[in-house]
């Protein structure tokens, strides 16, 4: 078990640190040592999950789904209330927090297909490279969706440039989603067990050779689509894209959480004396659902809450191997989302008719894809029992701010230009002071500007509802104003009541997106 601490976060109650002053001297010894953890330098561990919405887990008020293992580390740490992801959809959201830059500056942070080329281009500074060049061992494990090759990728030979190529020094992954072809891992530079003898090919713009298709040949599905999903079938569920070949390379989905779990597992094991950092974005909750067999019993919500089960116990799967190494109390555990939640994203799994009461984006309005606070207010907890003192915090932070905060953590700063939407709020984090950020940017069809509780969301000619997925997407062609201290269900649009504000806060939001 976790070890537990109880307490509050607040300013009269948690003794600040001068954090930069311990760690300087810390990241000099460890460009040197290979045991710098033992002279304070924590691991990290970075537990991403994927469509994982702020009212999903039982820490955050899920009462239809159980997640101890995550409680523990929100009872053992801090519990943010206003954390967010930079989008609100996946791909944009793991480019921000890898990078440091909101994803709006570049146009190709869109969600990807499976064989687009590498997103992060290599020798750009991001979170991997920075700790790796403080003397931290790096490691990618699970979706990975940003992108692989340099454009004329061949899926048979070696497949760079990718996360070895900006930062990470061995990873093992999904090169873009359950849903996407291809349906196979990559492990380093080449795709993982794969038989030369029948080459794998991938293609998005139509069939290859005479393979059957969710479109074509339904009665071959176990798991049928809901809208789109409709091309290649792989293990009974037809996805999105089309390949062939490859078939001993291929994944296996009720088995995908024990093969990333294990792999992470692995790192952690063969690092245990060195500082390391670990970036294990699982699989679940994102479709298409089918975790394994044993948690079918996991909640009355089938497919959706059991991968919820699925994914708590992948995190009691890596706190475990932590404890057993004897490292928990010196690593730092960052768990979050990567966006807020959608239902039915395109399978049918019983998700809509099995929620009930379940509310899994808690008190906010939309959800994945959605301006709404719904969209990237996510679940948020920061455990560390060597300094962070539990509590539950206010403070307004972003994953973007993750590449500066742990760089300061490590022993200074990130050079000029990199990071240029990143902020130092490791206090926040610690959970030694509630102040994080003042203004912050949100990114669904729209951008929306933060200022304290302030929020305005720009116009835009996108439509308000999404039918596929039952989404509120926030757009409006009218400028829109809400006071979350007294709406936080963004219920009351005030844009009309404070024109003054609507302006200034238009102007500051137009700067920050002109700002190179």
């Amino acid at each position: 078990m976790l070890p537990l601490r109880r307490g509050r976060c607040s300013s009269s109650n948690l003794k600040r640190r001068d954090f930069l002053q311990l760690a300087l001297p810390a990241a000099a010894l460890a460009m040197r040592s290979p045991t710098a953890s033992a002279v304070g330098l924590p691991n990290i561990v970075l537990l991403y999950a994927d469509d994982l919405g702020y009212g999903d887990i039982s820490c955050y008020g899920a009462r239809r789904v159980s997640t101890p293992n995550i409680d523990r580390l929100a009872r053992g740490g801090v519990r943010f209330t206003d954390a967010h992801c930079t989008a609100a959809t996946c791909t944009p959201s793991r480019y921000s927090l890898l990078t440091g830059a909101y994803a709006f500056r570049n146009e190709g942070a869109q969600v990807l297909p499976g064989d687009a080329p590498a997103l992060i281009q290599p020798g750009r500074e991001t979170l991997p490279s920075t700790l790796r060049q403080r003397g931290y061992r790096t490691c990618a494990v699970g979706k990975w969706h940003l992108g692989l090759g340099d454009g004329h990728l061949d899926w048979n030979a070696e497949i760079r440039p990718g996360p070895l190529e900006v930062g990470f020094d061995e990873c093992f992954i999904l090169p873009a989603t359950g849903d996407r072809v291809p349906c196979v891992y990559v492990e380093n530079h080449r795709v993982a067990n794969l038989d030369p003898r029948d080459p794998l090919k991938v293609d998005y713009r139509g069939p290859l050779d005479d393979q059957p298709t969710g479109r074509t040949h339904p009665e071959l599905l176990r798991m049928k689509p809901s809208h789109g999903h409709d091309m290649t079938i792989v293990n009974g569920i037809s996805r999105i894209g089309y390949m062939s070949g490859g078939k001993s390379a291929l994944w296996n989905d009720e088995t995908m959480a024990d093969t990333l779990t294990g792999r992470a597992v692995s790192f952690i094991d063969r690092n245990a004396s060195h500082p390391f950092f670990l970036y294990f974005a699982t699989h679940d909750i994102h479709v298409p659902r089918m975790p394994h067999k044993r948690f079918s019993d996991s909640s009355v919500m089938g497919p959706r809450g059991n991968s919820i089960a699925e994914l708590d116990w992948c995190i009691g799967e890596i706190t475990g191997a932590l404890e057993k190494r004897n490292l928990l109390k010196n690593t730092l555990i960052v768990f979050s989302s990567d966006n807020g939640a959608v239902v039915d994203d395109g399978y049918q799994d019983g998700a809509v008719q099995k929620l009930g009461s379940h509310r899994p984006n808690g008190p906010f309005r939309g959800g994945k894809y959605s301006n709404f606070e719904g969209g990237t207010r996510i679940p948020f907890v920061t455990h560390w029992p060597a300094r962070v003192q539990p509590g539950v915090s206010d403070a307004l932070v972003s994953q973007v701010d993750l590449l500066r905060s742990f760089a300061a953590l490590t022993g200074g700063d990130v050079p000029p230009g990199a990071g240029p939407d990143s902020e130092n709020v490791l206090p926040s984090l610690l959970g030694e002071s509630s102040q994080g950020r003042t203004l912050l940017v949100e990114q669904a069809g729209s951008l929306a500007l933060r200022d304290g509780n302030w929020k305005y969301i720009a116009p835009s000619n996108g439509g308000k509802y999404n039918e596929s997925t039952a989404t509120e997407l926030g757009n409006d062609r009218e400028p829109q104003l809400y006071n979350l201290s007294n709406d936080i269900a963004e219920t009351k649009n005030v844009a009309a009541l404070e024109p003054e504000r609507v302006r200034r806060m238009a102007e500051v939001l137009s700067k920050i997106r002109g700002t190179p």
